[in-house]
This record gives C-alpha cells, sequence and structure tokens, in this order.
C-alpha cells in the first residue's frame, strides 16, 4: 500500500514554490505563534485555519477518527483502507489520479495510525492549480472504488510487511508490548493486522469502513497557507461536499491501570536484546502533560545528556542508545523506555534501567536539570513552527484531540511554570515501578534457545 506524500511540483511551480520560500519564512519569525481560525462545515465537519499569505501554498490535512482502534474484529482494516484511497475513485485508476496530482504539482498521501486516519494535499494556492486538486481529492474522499487488483496487492504486501516484521527484534518487542499493556482494549490491535485474519480484509470491508468512519462528523480539517478565511471556508465545503454528514465515532473505552507486572522473555537469534519497559499513562488532554514531559526530558528523551543514556551509555557502556518517552493518545498512550544491548548484559542494563527510573520517580529533576530542560524545550519550540508542514500537523492534532486553540500559544508558558515538585508528583502519582510491562527480544546469538 502507498501511503506516503505523492507527487513532484512542476519546474515552473517549484521555481515559483522557492522563490517565496526565503521571504515567507522571514516574515515569520517575528510572530511565533500563528493566529488560528475554526469554523464548521454545512455537514458537519470541524475546520482550523492559519493563514500564511507569504508563501504561495495551501497545506490540507483531514483527519478522521478511522484509525485502528476501529479496526474492532478486523485487525488491519484502518490502515488497510487508508492505502487503497489512492488506489482507484469516481472511475479513475491510480495512474490516472496520479498523473492529475502530478501535472497540476501537487503532492498528496494517506496514513493511518491507532487514533486516526489522515489524508494530506500540497498545492499551490493559485486557482488554477489549488481548484482542481481539492475536487479531484474531494472525489477520492467521497467516491473511493477499492478496485479488486488493488485490494489483491494490497494484501500481498501486507502479507509481506508481516513476514518481515516477525524477524525484526525491535517490531516483535513492539507488537509484544501493545498486546500485554493494552490487552483487550483496541490499542492493543496491530495496525498492520496479523497474518491469519488477512482474509477479512476485503472490498466489502474496506467499503463498510470508508462508509461508516470516512463521513463529515468525524473529520477535521486542517489549512494552512496562502488563503483567508472566506477562500479557506469555500475550499473546505467543495473539499467535503461528497462525503454524508455522518456520525463521530463513539468515545473509546478508557485503558485499565495494570494489575500487576507484566513480563515477557521471546527469543531470538539476535545479537541484540530489544529491552521495553512501560505502561499505558498519558492521554493529550492529561492534567498531567507538561510535568511528565519536561520531566521525561530530563529522565531520557534529551538525548545523550538524559539521565538514561548518561548511566546506561555514559557510564556503563551498556548500550549504544537508551531513552524514554511518553506517546501521548486519545485514551492514555504508553510511557516507554528502551535500548538495545548485547544479550550477556541485558541483566544488567535491565537493572539500570529501572533503578535510574525509580530514583528519578522519587526524587525528580534537580533544579539545574529542570532549567537546562526548560531552555530546550522552550527555546526548540519555535523550530517546530517554522515550515507550514509543521503548522498543519500542529493543527490538525489540536483540532483531532479537541484541545484548547491558545494550546500553542501557550506552550512556552507552561513549559516554563513546571516545577521539581510538580514533576515529583506526578510522576509519583502516574508511573508505578511495581506495575510495568518488561519486553525482552533477542540477545541469543550464539547460545542455545529454549
Amino acid at each position: 500500500m502507498r501511503t506516503d506524500n505523492r507527487g513532484l511540483f512542476p519546474r515552473r511551480a517549484l521555481l515559483t514554490l522557492l522563490g517565496g520560500v526565503l521571504g515567507g519564512l522571514l516574515s515569520t519569525t517575528a510572530v511565533a505563534i500563528p493566529a488560528i481560525e475554526t469554523w464548521t462545515t454545512a455537514n458537519g465537519a470541524r475546520v482550523l485555519l492559519v493563514s500564511t499569505p507569504a508563501l504561495p501554498v495551501v497545506d490540507v490535512r483531514i483527519a478522521f477518527d478511522a484509525g485502528a482502534a476501529r479496526d474492532e474484529a478486523t485487525p488491519g482494516l484502518a490502515r488497510f483502507t487508508s492505502g487503497l484511497l489512492f488506489d482507484g475513485a469516481g472511475g479513475l485508476d491510480a495512474q490516472a489520479i496520479a498523473s492529475g496530482f502530478e501535472r497540476l504539482g501537487a503532492q498528496y498521501g494517506a496514513s493511518a495510525e491507532r487514533d486516526m486516519a489522515v489524508v494530506s494535499l500540497r498545492s499551490l494556492a493559485d486557482a488554477p492549480q489549488l481548484d482542481p486538486a481539492v475536487d479531484l481529492l474531494a472525489t477520492i474522499l467521497a467516491k473511493p472504488d477499492f478496485p479488486d487488483d488493488a485490494v489483491a496487492r494490497a494484501r500481498r504486501t501486507l502479507e509481506v510487511a508481516l513476514a518481515q516484521e516477525r524477524e525484526q527484534p525491535g517490531q516483535i518487542a513492539s507488537r509484544a508490548f501493545y498486546q500485554a499493556a493494552y490487552r483487550s482494549h483496541p490499542y492493543a490491535s496491530w495496525p498492520d493486522g496479523e497474518p491469519e485474519t488477512l482474509a477479512l480484509l476485503t472490498r466489502q470491508a474496506a467499503q463498510d469502513f470508508h462508509r461508516r468512519y470516512y463521513v463529515a462528523r468525524n473529520a477535521v480539517v486542517a489549512i494552512v497557507g496562502a488563503v483567508d478565511q472566506p477562500a479557506a471556508q469555500a475550499l473546505a465545503e467543495r473539499l467535503l461536499a461528497g462525503l454524508p454528514a455522518g456520525e463521530a465515532a463513539p468515545a473509546l473505552t478508557a485503558v485499565l491501570p495494570l494489575a500487576q507486572a507484566a513480563n515477557e522473555r521471546i527469543h531470538h537469534p539476535s545479537a541484540q536484546a530489544h529491552i521495553l519497559l512501560g505502561a499505558p499513562v498519558l492521554t493529550r488532554d492529561d492534567p498531567d502533560y507538561f510535568p511528565l514531559v519536561v520531566g521525561n526530558h530530563v529522565l531520557g528523551a534529551s538525548g545523550l545528556v538524559s539521565r538514561v543514556s548518561n548511566v546506561i551509555r555514559e557510564q556503563r557502556g551498556l548500550a549504544y542508545s537508551a531513552y524514554s518517552y511518553f506517546m501521548p493518545m486519545r485514551a492514555a498512550g504508553p510511557f516507554l523506555m528502551g535500548l538495545q544491548t548485547r544479550g550477556d548484559q541485558a541483566g544488567e542494563a535491565t537493572a539500570l534501567l529501572r533503578q535510574t527510573l525509580d530514583e528519578f520517580v522519587t526524587e525528580g529533576p534537580t533544579g539545574a536539570e529542570l532549567a537546562a530542560a526548560q531552555r530546550n524545550l522552550s527555546g526548540g519550540f519555535p523550530l517546530r513552527l517554522d515550515s507550514n508542514k509543521e503548522i498543519v500537523d500542529y493543527l490538525a492534532m489540536l483540532g483531532f484531540y479537541r484541545l484548547p486553540l491558545d494550546w500553542l500559544d501557550r506552550y512556552v508558558e507552561r513549559v516554563n511554570a513546571v516545577t521539581v515538585e510538580q514533576i515529583r508528583d506526578a510522576f509519583a502519582r502516574r508511573v508505578d515501578s511495581e506495575r510495568l510491562v518488561l519486553i525482552r527480544v533477542g540477545g541469543d546469538a550464539g547460545s542455545a534457545i529454549r
């Protein structure tokens, strides 16, 4: 399945675009946080807009609540459906769609993760390019054909991908972690599907999934570029005109806390042992979001200077890379610590990983560590908004998770307001070191596997 952006700007359009890039970047550096406008389309989709007139480009993201959490009894269905969207629509085949976008100098793509499925478009803002690109995407959204040959090809691609994943210790560890941490929750489902259920991925299944979840009230549209509000409103209406209003997907069930620790050792003939340690913790709208994220920057998210990396890599030389991160989602996303090390060092490295976490939960960061993390996070934040693509991704995230529109405006303020006490309190309440999932995969090369 093809899910990456496709299409290239023609030479003349590319030169026009590049000519505006420098001026666009220079004009936006003085305004760190863009203004956000929002409204609802006639058929119920929420739209968020940031106008950036200096660059003659329009970026669009349509985020549907149609990720793998909606797969139910058909693992992989969300990603399967998303990957087929551009393989035929409204009587046009994949080649005609690709040629149509390329002729207009537009880029397009689709993807699906656990929470959302996203369809994207980037086009020059001039009407002769933008209008037909929007019309073509509108056809794809409303009238996908899911051709039989594309369905069969997508299944074969998934079969190969799943076979390859079963040979990769990192993928094996990640799959095992989600199954152990989320158990019966929809997040336990592997987005690529399962070999034993590939036969369920049919044209009819994709059509039914699209009919249920690719509807206006289940969508958020993010628009960034050289369009004002009236033009963006007309663009959004045309883009979604063919979609029924439908209904928003029901709320996901809450993730139940782990009742006890879970340890799983999976043998694999690799030299390196892959270690994952963690648990479900953080939602996107979590009141502990900033204390946990800022604290984790000290613990394991700041590269070589983090606590985890310093202890395991710099002091003991047990791993090239050791890290921790939070992945906030609609329901509680995971807190994960990880490393790779030689099989004969896996026990020692895992013990140090646990010890470093326990000490951090008990003590929190030092004042100096917190100040450095705040400088790094707040100082680097403007770089996350220095292109239309980054802004539209943030905009889609804000809209999908229904975060306050001032979330970007107040990000630096909230980062800098976090205290050592707040971090210690949040980690103590939310990260229970006695109830974590530990996954070890591999490190068995050269030894008998029992």
